[in-house]
């Protein structure tokens, strides 16, 4: 089973759109991850790729990820170091392609009411739980299927893929 991510909390609120996670002016002109990681949500905090860590979390208020279909806004996250986005609802094709891409995505709005920013937080797959700083009872989400779970260990569809056609029968 995964193990618990804890990270830094960053707070987003409603409809935050691809465009604004990563700007389209930069879709097929940057190839690099550190190049497209240092652009992400620039336009909403433009300290964001700057200070974000490994193992942070975006905690967003309804419709994260509305607008188009473009994988760059769920990458520019993962190469930034983010673990996992809660909100209270996505888009749904970017939901899909946080899963497909390995970025955890969790709707969980008794979450979202909780999370205040800069505090940490922990995520339990294993007991589809969140955890906030200073809180004993942790928050419960709805549980991700053992193959979710499968392809969030191995970052994302591509490589579980890989990894399944590469095993024996």
């Amino acid at each position: 089973m995964a193990q618990p991510i804890t990270g830094r909390i960053w707070i987003f609120g409603d409809n935050v759109n691809t465009d604004v996670i990563f700007p389209g002016k930069y879709t097929y002109t940057l190839k690099e991850p550190a190049e497209i990681a240092a652009h992400a949500l620039e336009d909403l905090q433009p300290d964001f790729a700057s200070q974000v860590q490994v193992q942070d979390m975006i905690v967003a208020g309804s419709n994260w990820g509305c607008g188009s279909s473009r994988e760059q806004a769920v990458t520019c996250l993962t190469y930034a170091g983010v673990r996992a986005i809660v909100a209270r609802s996505f888009s749904r094709i970017y939901y899909r392609n946080a899963l497909n891409n390995g970025l955890l995505a969790i709707e969980c709005p008794e979450f979202v009411d909780l999370a205040q920013p800069a505090l940490r937080a922990t995520i339990s797959l294993e007991n589809s739980t969140i955890t906030l700083e200073g809180t004993i009872k942790p928050v419960s989400f709805k549980p991700f299927s053992p193959d979710v779970i499968r392809i969030l260990e191995a970052g994302g569809l591509v490589s579980f893929v890989k990894r399944k056609l590469n095993q024996e029968p």
